[in-house]
């Protein structure tokens, strides 16, 4: 077949990018002709609330990314559109994360629809319902997904939102697959020497952007609970990940809880190649989220056979089986202190957590992505 997915990829960082290019692979290696067909410029300079959009590490190999989709350029969406049509392809996967993207990749899935009718359009959808809302998001939702065939998501979660849509095309649900590219797990002493720390150390990791609705202001007023029941003791918590978002109120946060002392910040973007490093470093990853669909911080961690402790929103508890992979709780300090005491109070829960959570892995094959796409484009195709 014939597959395009329109999305990020490099030189563009982030998980979104990432997955898109894993993606692409996983269609490659079954024998498929795949291209993706990434933006010229993906956000604004001012939407965008990080330092960079762009990664500094090398191309991957073996992948055909093209950069065409200007998403605040309607004209150019028109171009693209009838250009992608032009080449016939079997498949278009738009990656839809955030409604910013409805008008652009809606555009361009409408336009490929007419004029040729034999390609499908399949969906893949993050999010439906953005967990930061604005005016006029489900507006831009919905004329996205009225110019797709079908829609696969990431989490059950994320097909209740659906549902709000009334939507007509064909549905799937396929768990994110783990991040397996991020190089084969390493000794702690290894990961720490890289990062500057001391290995003698128990680190609990918050991992990836620091924004309001992921919660580290809970995580960290759950470690000064702990800190306060003497728990702390040999243990710091990690940070790594940029703020996207009031540096402020975290760093204010951290100094009025007397936290100066056991708390590490990194507060920059994570390559791909430092990202075992923190993991590896690590105990235990904690997501303290507020609101979540589902995360690829889970799906690392899974590759690095890291417990987690992840409270109960979204499609997390989906993804992380309390008790097995590690811990499910409320959305508050008090329940995310309880839940990192009790994985260490136990020294030999992390090897039980680990045992499971290499078991759980075949859930979360990249196969099973591209075999639900397959499968709902053979049954557009009757």
């Amino acid at each position: 077949m014939k597959i395009h997915i329109l999305g990020p990829a490099h030189p563009y960082r982030g998980g979104i990018a990432k997955f898109d290019e894993v993606l692409a692979s996983a269609f490659g290696r079954d024998g498929h002709e795949v291209k993706i067909v990434s933006f010229t410029r993906q956000y604004p300079s001012f939407l965008f609330p990080g330092r960079t959009q762009y990664t500094q590490v090398a191309p991957p190999e073996g992948l055909t990314i093209e950069r065409r989709i200007d998403s605040i350029a309607p004209l150019n969406w028109l171009r693209v559109g009838q250009a992608v049509a032009q080449e016939r392809p079997d498949l278009v996967i738009p990656r839809f994360w955030m409604p910013f993207m409805g008008p652009s990749l809606g555009t361009i899935a409408g336009i490929v629809r007419r004029r040729s009718p034999q390609t499908k359009i399949i969906a893949l959808t993050d999010n439906i319902v953005p967990h930061e809302h604005r005016p006029g998001d489900r507006m831009l939702t919905g004329y996205f997904l009225r110019r797709t065939d079908a829609t696969v998501y990431l989490s059950d979660e994320v097909g209740r939102e659906l549902d709000t849509f009334r939507y007509r095309g064909l549905r799937a649900m396929s768990p994110h697959p783990i991040y397996d590219t991020y190089g084969s797990p390493i000794p702690k002493t290894e990961a720490c020497a890289a990062l500057g720390l001391d290995p003698a150390v128990d680190y609990t990791l918050f991992f990836g952007f620091i924004r309001d609705y992921k919660g580290l202001d809970l995580l960290l007023e759950a470690w000064a609970m702990l800190r306060a029941q003497g728990k702390t003791q040999g243990r710091k918590l990690l940070v790594g990940g940029e703020y996207y978002g009031n540096r402020e109120k975290y760093e204010t946060l951290i100094q009025r809880l007397g936290l100066a002392g056991e708390v590490i910040v990194h507060d920059r973007y994570i390559e791909e190649n430092e990202v075992r490093n923190y993991f590896c470093a690590s105990d235990l990853v904690v997501q303290p989220y507020r609101s979540a669909t589902q995360s690829g911080v889970t799906q690392v961690a899974y590759h690095f056979g890291v417990p987690m402790v992840v409270t109960r929103v979204g499609g997390l508890p989906e993804i992380v089986p309390d008790g097995r992979a590690g811990y499910v709780v409320a959305v508050e300090p008090q329940a995310i202190a309880e839940a990192v005491a009790a994985f260490y109070d136990r020294p030999d829960r992390g090897a039980e957590f680990r045992t499971h959570i290499a078991a759980d892995r075949r859930r979360f094959e990249w196969s099973a992505l591209t075999e639900t796409f397959l499968r709902l484009y053979g049954e557009l195709t009757k």
